[in-house]
């Protein structure tokens, strides 16, 4: 039985756990980091000696890094759905992959935290005003990419559609003032249309 240690609030395990859905998967789930804790347990960190989530368990092999277990699933599961079968199809989706956690994650993060997770006395504005004036730019880029092409990779949703609509659900979420970008904001739509993502991703920020 597939195993995914994390909780559901976590983006990551979120990323995972769409995949998981979007493919037809049987798994177990358990409540790791956060308020749960556990994630610096020895047991844990035997596994994922970084003490993050999520971590994966596929017939006793554990595997960590979100994007690297989502790859792993897209590709050995049939009907491999959310795999393009061109190989330039496959390296775009891996590219807006890769953007999301060196791009846009750093971008987000600050307005994250400062507006969901620390208290209102205690919010460092510059940090956030700076954080959003990023989001803006990098949600700008992906726009304009959106502009083009239906999702990341093509004309179908495919495993890169995954980590960025995970941060599109943030930044179109959070209290914020937010530049028009209608190709994003198409492309979120027909995510949103996606029972998957509303059960994984749309469930509020916490």
């Amino acid at each position: 039985m597939l195993k995914i240690l994390g909780r559901t609030n976590s983006s990551n395990v979120q990323k995972v756990l769409w995949a998981c859905d979007e493919l037809e998967l049987s798994y177990q789930r358990e409540d790791i980091g956060g308020d749960f804790g556990g994630n610096q347990e020895l047991t844990y960190l035997a596994m994922n000696p970084n003490g993050l989530v999520p971590t994966m368990i596929d017939n006793g092999n554990v595997l960590w890094e979100s994007n690297a277990i989502i790859r792993y699933l897209c590709e050995s599961r049939a009907p491999n759905v959310l795999l393009p079968k061109d190989p330039w199809q496959v390296a775009l989706a891996q590219q807006w992959m890769d953007w999301q956690q060196t791009v846009l994650a750093p971008a987000i993060r600050p307005v994250f935290w400062g507006l969901v997770r620390t208290p209102e006395d205690e919010r460092n504005v510059d940090e956030i005003s700076a954080g959003q004036a990023q989001t803006a730019s990098a949600m700008t880029i992906l726009d304009h990419h959106l502009s083009q092409n239906p999702f990341v990779a093509g004309s179908r949703i495919s495993f890169g559609d995954i980590p960025v609509g995970i941060m599109a659900y943030r930044w179109f979420q959070l209290d914020i003032e937010r530049i028009e970008l209608p190709h994003l904001a198409r492309w979120y739509q027909s995510l949103a249309d996606r029972k998957a993502y509303r059960d994984r991703a749309m469930i509020g920020l916490s």
